[in-house]
This record gives C-alpha cells, sequence and structure tokens, in this order.
C-alpha cells in the first residue's frame, strides 16, 4: 500500500522535480499549485503527508495548514517549505500545525530524508487506500466519502475493504461469501451478500459527486471500478 503525498508549490519546475523525485522513492504524488486547489485535492486523495509551500496565490501555506488542521488535526503529517530561514519563522511554522520546516534552497536527498523521518513518526496512523473521494483506513475502522465518516457495518466495511484491495477486478460471490463467512453455509449467504452489497453501494454512491464504483459483472460476480 503505497503511501500518497501531496505537493503543494507554484513553482512548476519545483513542483515537477519533486514528484519525480518521489514517484522514484515509491510515493504516490498528487499536486495543487495554489492553496484552494490544494484544498480539493486534499479533500479527494487524503494523503499522508503535505510538502507545503509557504508562498501560494489564491490562500497561502499559513491558511492552508490551519484549513488542514482544522479538517484532519493528527491524521495528515505537514513539512512546510519557505525562503524565511529565522528561528522565529521555523517556531511559528510548527506552532501553526507543521511537523516539519525545511529551508529553501534544498537538496532532494534532504527533503527524502525530512519525509522518511515524519513518516517514521506518524506513518503507522495512514494506511489508506483512496480512490476519488473514497478513502478506507483499515487500523483504524473507518471510511470516508468527500472527506465525511462513512456509518459501516462490520461486513460492510470487511466488503468494501476487499474490493478496494482488489480494484478493477472479477470477485465472484463465492469468494465475497469465504471473506465475511467462512464458516458458514453458501446456500444462506447467497442473497445476503446481494443485500450488503446493496446497501453499501447506497451508501458510497449516494452523493452525486461519486462514481458508480461496484458493478454486476453478470454470471460472474462483482468488480470494484477504480480509475
Amino acid at each position: 500500500m503505497k503511501q500518497t503525498i501531496l505537493v503543494v508549490e507554484d513553482d512548476k519546475l519545483i513542483r515537477d522535480l519533486i514528484r519525480i523525485y518521489l514517484q522514484k522513492a515509491g510515493y504516490e504524488v498528487v499536486e495543487a499549485a495554489d492553496g484552494e486547489e490544494a484544498k480539493e485535492v486534499f479533500l479527494t486523495n487524503h494523503p499522508c503527508l503535505i510538502i507545503l509551500d509557504l508562498m501560494l496565490p489564491k490562500l497561502t501555506g499559513e491558511e492552508f495548514c490551519t484549513w488542514v488542521r482544522a479538517q484532519e488535526r493528527n491524521e495528515v503529517s505537514i513539512i512546510m517549505l519557505s525562503a524565511k530561514s529565522r528561528t522565529e519563522d521555523k517556531i511559528n511554522g510548527l506552532k501553526m500545525g507543521a511537523d516539519d520546516y525545511l529551508v529553501k534552497p534544498f537538496e532532494q536527498e534532504e527533503l527524502l530524508a525530512h519525509i522518511e523521518a515524519v513518516l517514521r513518526r506518524t506513518g503507522q496512523f495512514c494506511q489508506k487506500i483512496t480512490y476519488d473521494g473514497l478513502c478506507i483506513k483499515p487500523r483504524k475502522g473507518e471510511v470516508m466519502l468527500l472527506n465525511q465518516k462513512l456509518k459501516l457495518t462490520k461486513h460492510e466495511f470487511n466488503l468494501l475493504y476487499y474490493f478496494m484491495e482488489n480494484p478493477n477486478t472479477v470477485i465472484s460471490r463465492e469468494n465475497l461469501m469465504n471473506q465475511l463467512y467462512p464458516y458458514a453455509d453458501k446456500l444462506v449467504l447467497d442473497r445476503t451478500i446481494d443485500a450488503h452489497i446493496k446497501k453499501l453501494r447506497k451508501k458510497i454512491e449516494e452523493n452525486p459527486a461519486m462514481p458508480k464504483r461496484i458493478i454486476t459483472v453478470r454470471g460472474m460476480g462483482y468488480k470494484f471500478v477504480a480509475e
């Protein structure tokens, strides 16, 4: 399960360099060029860590940091980037909610070392699978839809987790029943699986902004669409 990093930087050259370097290091990378765009990308992708330039158009890095902490106070790490090198600037950034503060210019290896250090401290809380605004957090037993918590039953949660671990793969009813009810009688459970999926679909697809995720593959089973 790759960890997702959001790079918020208005300089496209710097943003591209960071993205390419982090992708080579094995991270999923999403980007934003200003503070307002960063809000949308954040809500859609639920990153584990944000690399945040402070000098941004539309919404400053400080304002975006404050907004993020109001959304998920401790579930995302923030590394601030700034040309400001005074001690008081670093202290203000950390007090605002940053986990680390890196002064420009910096070497790519230095940035990666800071990322790894921060994630060593917080990574255990950052196991997520995200597809376009739908995010499951297995260790916390939570599901978020456009940054709002969904109330799922145990079976609905396990069903969604299995689907999201196996995207774009046709899964038979028998396979799903073995995941949810490994010791039960298949004859009793055929309709039960269908009922769980019907309820799960309603919960994750009721928002008109969300795409159809769980589709029926006639004669074969179900598939979770992640494109």
